[in-house]
């Protein structure tokens, strides 16, 4: 069984490129994204909480992320594996599934800020947002400080799985299929497995 995590700012391509792994190969696709959207959607406590966070241009509190997860995990829907894409985001959530699972890789999307900018903006433009909905604050300045939160959060765990002998960094500023083959040699996944 494997269990990967996806890592990147956002517009890095996490999403897609989790979704071609499980498609590929049995993996459940674990997205806190799609998490937090679903309960977007049914209007839930939670997601009255997390909107007024993000409409501030801030990324969700630690403590509702790792609940939201380790009630997702807790599932155990998966047979061949996971990818979890949107955790862990700092060091403490990284701990928190070393305690309680056994991860073999992280994959971090490599992408210039200025890249980012330039995807994030442009679907903006287009009505299509990103993150975990349709952001209010899908704006040059909220995207700043998003980005600065997200790599001074980020660099002390990318650290910590390179310390581990887990991380393995893909260069993301190209064609999907490219990414997707990177990503692919980096796991040395074989050919795509079908089990049902």
């Amino acid at each position: 069984m494997d269990k990967f995590i996806i890592i990147g700012p956002q517009g890095a391509g996490k999403g897609t490129q989790a979704q071609i792994l499980c498609a590929d190969y049995d993996f459940v696709h674990i997205s806190i994204g799609d998490i937090f959207r679903w309960n977007m959607s049914n209007h839930t406590k939670l997601a009255a909480r997390v909107t007024r966070i993000m409409n501030e241009g801030r990324l969700v509190p630690d403590e509702i992320v790792e609940e939201v997860v380790r009630r997702r995990l807790e599932e155990h829907d998966w047979n061949y594996g996971f990818v979890l894409d949107g955790f862990p985001r700092t060091r403490s959530q990284a701990e928190y599934l070393f305690e309680n699972w056994n991860l073999d890789k992280a994959i971090y999307l490599d992408i210039p800020d200025d890249v980012v900018f330039q995807r994030v903006m442009s679907r903006a433009a287009m009505g299509q947002g990103s993150g975990f909905t349709k952001r209010a604050d899908d704006n040059p300045a909220a995207l700043k400080v998003r980005l600065r939160e997200f790599h001074d959060k980020t660099a002390p765990l990318l650290q910590l799985f390179h310390d581990k002998g887990m991380l393995e960094t893909v260069d993301a500023n190209r064609a999907v299929a490219e990414v997707y083959q990177a990503i692919r040699d980096a796991l040395h996944l074989g050919p795509p497995v079908k089990h049902r």
